[in-house]
């Protein structure tokens, strides 16, 4: 990477050069909607200039040299031997290295990527002019030239609409064309025709086109050096792994060019201790448990450390004027572009550190974050309820918001903090009242309380924390920290603790399924005569409503003893009968009694699973293991009720006891109860 080189280069500047297409590529494939797609963007910029020009996605090239050309004639061979001959005799260094320069001005530049727009542009430009703007040829037809077969097609008239039919009558007049690359070479042609003759022919004027095709639509031209071709274009095309604006900057930044008056050696190091610390940045953010403390888990780019740039580019650190830069996807890599080429004091060398300066000042204030386990949590926190659009943006105000306030002494940290707080005071607003209930008249609004809930999991870590950190003897290593990158790679539910289940377990499937589940209990599987009802209702093969309806009342009675709850229809949709679980464990459990819940959560901490199978024998198999969040855990463990003496039900007494230690744990921040 340290010698690739970068630029952005207007289609005019490709003007008169060569461009050979290796036989590992395919050949040219566009359709005619992606022809029409270039031509509408092109000119949806001419009409509205939202920018100073118009960017091409990257034109990945080596130059081909004549001793790398398979291909080349008997006759070029000669003219090869004849210029190193010329060299060989050269007088001085300067004479030598203009025959090089035009050795070099000869060979063709190997196109690794962007071949189809490279073609469909030098279709557009022979349709407005006629002639050849640059010569393109494949290896594995050299013989025919895509500008010979456009001469051949420009000024015929096809009557027919269809195009397959209009390229039959073709070839048929000329069986050297017989293929399909000049089959999808025929149809953009005809694409393009039609589109400025009749679809545009009043909106489009062809020479105004042509000016601004010519002059400021843009290829990122990126120039591999040292890389072997087939590896570049592999990584590129299979699955579609395109350049990101990180791989197009880190080409800008570690070229050669820009150490002009220093030494080979000290070029070689000062490029070698810059990718080793980008390597060591893109390391850690390929780290999950780091990353998604800040991001979503579908962030689509293979290489991480773009997200930093992205941040740099929506900042504007460096007074860029964005005009220049546009909207798409390399918006970034044209922001640093500009960046690196504006006139001023500064050197390249200069320029190069002081972004690097503040990609790492960016990267080492995220580490800092996430080592603080009160700020890792309060950040994580808000990030999970941030949507992947606005992400970059509130991490970016957060960063702006700790740089204005710390200034190495605390009361920066504390106000920041307080900050933070105020704004998970915001994102719980709506549940902060835990009187509230969360399901009424069957219509289920129970994920309106998540944020409650993922805070007190969260606030519950932090002040385990703080106890711990009392202790001089605990090192940090003992320290939780609540892993948000399980949270956002599972689907969490928010779970009824003691089933709600009215309206519930209508189906036969669920209703022996429950059942099933009743039997963990040791108290229903020690009552014979209800075990046996439960046996003949499970081998009954239609078995009606009303008996499987006695059936729960009898459960319940045997279960719930005492402290029943008071005004079951309300209280049991308040919070302090949520917990949160991952979807796999919820579907697992489904509306089971509160003994096979907590049984079944157990096993899913220990990685078992409880298996009941048709002759209600029990058994224990190795199962998938998940996280258990902390209060969920402690929940089916009654950790908050002291007074326990049953473990066969959630009762009234338990969710009081869950219910004020929301309350302690989350006075802070507004919770109340009324």
């Amino acid at each position: 990477m340290a010698e690739n080189k970068i630029e952005l280069r207007s289609v005019s500047e490709l003007l008169e050069m060569k461009f050979f297409i290796p036989s590992y590529q395919r050949g040219y494939r566009w359709t005619e909607q992606q022809v029409k797609d270039l031509l509408n963007d092109v000119n949806e910029f001419i009409q509205n200039k939202n920018s100073d020009f118009y960017s091409l996605q990257p034109l990945v090239v080596k130059k081909k040299w004549p001793s790398e050309d398979e291909s080349i004639t008997e006759e070029e061979k000669q003219k090869i031997n004849s210029d190193l001959d010329k060299i060989h005799k050269s007088e001085s260094l300067e004479s030598a290295a203009s025959i090089i320069q035009e050795i070099s001005n000869d060979c063709p530049w190997e196109v690794i990527d962007g071949q189809q727009r490279l073609t469909t542009i030098y279709i557009i430009l022979y349709y407005l002019d006629s002639i050849s703007p640059y010569d393109i040829y494949y290896q594995t037809r050299k013989e025919l030239k895509i500008s010979d077969f456009l001469k051949t097609i420009k000024n015929q008239n096809f009557a027919s609409d269809d195009i397959s039919k209009d390229f039959n009558i073709l070839i048929n007049e000329d069986k050297c064309y017989d293929n399909i690359d000049f089959y999808h070479i025929f149809t953009s042609f005809s694409t393009i025709k039609y589109w400025f003759e009749f679809e545009n022919k009043e909106k489009v004027k062809k020479d105004d086109f042509k000016d601004q095709l010519l002059k400021n639509v843009k290829f990122i031209w990126y120039e591999s050096v040292d890389e072997d071709p087939i590896k570049v274009f592999t990584r590129l095309n299979i699955g579609k792994i395109k350049l990101t604006n990180s791989e197009l900057i880190k080409a800008l930044m570690l070229n050669r060019s820009n150490f002009k008056d220093e030494s080979s050696r000290h070029i070689q190091l000062r490029q070698q201790e810059t990718a080793s610390e980008w390597d060591n940045i893109e390391y850690t953010l390929q780290n999950d448990e780091f990353w998604l403390f800040l991001h979503e888990s579908n962030y689509g780019k293979p290489t991480r450390i773009d997200f930093i740039f992205d941040l740099i580019c929506e900042k504007n650190p460096f007074n860029v004027e964005k005009q220049h830069i546009g909207s798409d996807e390399y918006k970034t890599f044209r922001y640093f572009y500009e960046y690196f080429h504006s006139k001023g004091t500064n050197t390249e060398e200069e320029l190069i550190k002081k972004c690097w300066d503040e990609v790492k000042k960016y990267f080492q204030t995220f580490q800092e974050w996430f080592n603080d386990l009160s700020l890792y949590h309060h950040i994580g926190y808000l990030m999970c309820f941030v949507n992947k659009e606005s992400e970059d943006k509130t991490i970016g105000s957060f960063v702006e918001k700790w740089r204005s306030g710390i200034k190495e002494d605390k009361s920066g940290k504390d106000e920041f903090e307080e900050f933070l707080k105020d704004r998970i005071r915001t994102q719980i607003e709506s549940c902060k009242n835990l009187n509230q209930q969360y399901e009424i008249d069957n219509s289920p609004v129970k994920t309106k309380c998540k944020p409650l809930l993922l805070l007190h999991n969260i606030q519950t870590v932090i002040n385990q924390n703080k106890e711990l950190e009392s202790k001089k003897e605990y090192g940090l290593p003992v320290f939780y920290k609540f892993p948000f990158h399980l949270y956002k790679k599972e689907k969490w539910d928010v779970e009824h603790i003691d089933s709600n289940t009215t309206n519930e377990l209508e189906k036969e499937k669920d209703q022996k399924e429950w059942l099933k589940y009743a039997l963990l209990d040791s108290k229903v599987s020690g009552d014979n005569t209800l075990k046996n009802e439960i046996k003949a209702f499970l081998n009954r093969k239609d078995p009606s409503k009303e008996v499987f309806e006695s059936l729960f009342e009898k459960i319940e009675k045997c279960i719930s003893s005492e402290g029943e709850w008071e005004n079951p229809e309300n209280d049991k949709n308040k919070v302090w009968n949520f917990v949160l679980l991952d979807a796999g464990t919820n579907r697992g459990y489904g509306n089971a009694i509160f003994p096979a819940k907590r049984r079944c959560i157990i096993g899913k901490d220990q990685g078992k699973r409880i298996v009941i199978d048709d002759n209600l024998n029990e058994s224990e198999i190795k199962g998938e293991i998940a996280f258990v969040p902390p209060v969920t855990k402690n929940v089916f463990l009654k950790y908050y009720n002291t007074s326990v003496d049953n473990l066969r039900c959630w009762n009234k007494s338990d969710a009081d006891a869950y219910k004020q230690n929301i309350l302690k744990t989350l006075a802070e921040f507004g919770v109340i109860d009324n």
